[in-house]
């Protein structure tokens, strides 16, 4: 499973859309949205438009309408969000489990390399299902709060001269690192909330 831009961008909108929840705001325009992930916006209304079709979103229209999510988002998760999105979550299709298809492979039932994809989707489906749009959004104010930085849709963030979210460069200056950013297995949401782990 690799994550497509659309896959991407829904999640990115998503999870804006439930800080902006948790701040108070109950609606977000797209264009704010665009700006505040550096998004094309005529690529994310389509996006927006599939979320709410799909009751993830809903939205209201005007000078000051917008998004907000449909339902709480703790009842959104992500696995759902992705297979609405980008489809299965199996890396190839004789593991599916909501769009099987029959492989090349002669002996499906004794096939190695379906059952290691197997352990591959569980694997995936088994975090991506497990946590919720409400638990991404926790980890990410924690850690907006821990370094400072103004809450996105607030009104700090309203009143700052520059964006809610860091520069790339800023970024790396508060992580104490130059060039490309690496994280390490304590920047996954699943440590910030289980603490150590394992899959």
């Amino acid at each position: 499973m690799k994550l497509s831009k659309k896959g991407e961008y829904a999640l990115r909108s998503l999870i804006n859309l439930g800080i902006a929840a948790e701040v108070g705001r109950s609606l977000v325009q797209v264009a704010e949205l665009a700006d505040t992930e550096q998004l094309p916006i005529k690529f994310l209304e389509q996006i927006m438009q599939a979320l709410k079709e799909a009751g993830l979103v809903v939205s209201a229209r005007g000078k000051f309408g917008g998004y907000r999510l449909a339902k709480p988002a703790k009842r959104i998760t992500i696995g759902e969000v992705v297979r609405l999105i980008d489809g299965p979550l199996a890396p190839i299709g004789c593991v599916s489990q909501s769009a099987y298809e029959k492989c090349t492979c002669p002996d499906e039932a004794h096939c190695g390399l379906r059952m290691l994809m197997l352990d591959v989707r569980n694997a995936i489906a088994g975090i991506l299902d497990r946590y919720t749009l409400a638990d991404v959004v926790e980890v990410t104010l924690r850690k907006l709060r821990r370094d400072n930085v103004p809450l996105p849709f607030s009104p700090e963030a309203e009143g700052a001269i520059t964006s809610a979210r860091l520069s790339p460069r800023h970024a790396r200056k508060l992580a104490g690192r130059t060039g490309a950013m690496r994280l390490d297995e304590t920047e996954g949401v699943l440590h910030q909330l289980l603490g150590d782990y394992t899959i």
